[in-house]
């Protein structure tokens, strides 16, 4: 896997709410459009005025109305979800929420910001659609993302993506499966906090 992939790889894994129901409706890629987007305005830096951090806060949460998370947080728990009490599993969602604000969502910007973006025909199938995207690299070329999506009533929503066929969302999975496999949820969540924690600052 080159740098470039491995730099994409990280920012959709290092983070990973519920879905609010859209306007109007939304094609799967006018989602993965607009979840772009949103993302592409937030900016980072140490000194960011009040009215950017205000405007970083917005757009974040714009970009989380395109998620599903609370599916995202279950597929990413697995076999562990339905063990957890369901205030543990909020609080695993929310977390991971946050996680995509401060640490996936910054990182995302920085790296679409100076890319060309070539999305091809979406694959709709019922509930279910994939939208696939190409990024422009001037030293790598092209590489390959694929935004998978759920439809929740009226409303399509980003519930995976995937980079030279593998699973963001199953990567998450196998990570949390490590750590549960030695040690107890609260262990989990702390280290998520920790992570998050480190990233607010």
């Amino acid at each position: 896997m080159t740098i470039l992939r491995q730099t994409i790889f990280t920012i959709f894994c290092c983070l990973w709410a519920a879905a609010a129901p859209a306007a109007e409706a939304f094609t799967a890629e006018d989602e993965v459009r607009a979840l772009l987007e949103s993302i592409k305005q937030i900016q980072s830096g140490d000194a960011l005025t009040p009215e950017q951090i205000k405007k970083n806060e917005e757009n974040s949460g714009k970009a989380l109305t395109r998620m599903a998370m609370d599916e995202v947080s279950r597929k990413a728990l697995g076999k562990y979800w339905d063990k957890t009490p369901p205030e543990d599993q909020k609080k695993f969602s929310n977390l991971l929420s946050q996680l995509f604000v401060h640490v996936a969502f910054p990182s995302s910007a920085k790296f679409f910001s100076g890319l060309k973006l070539e999305f091809s025909k979406a694959v709709i199938e019922e509930t279910r659609a994939v939208v696939p995207m190409v990024v422009t690299h001037s030293q790598e070329g092209e590489v390959g993302i694929e935004f998978h999506l759920a439809k929740f009533g009226d409303a399509w929503r980003v519930v995976d993506v995937y980079l030279d066929d593998v699973s963001m969302r199953n990567n998450l999975r196998n990570q949390f499966y490590k750590v549960l496999s030695q040690n107890d949820f609260n262990d989990l969540l702390q280290r998520m906090e920790k992570k998050l924690s480190e990233a607010r600052t």
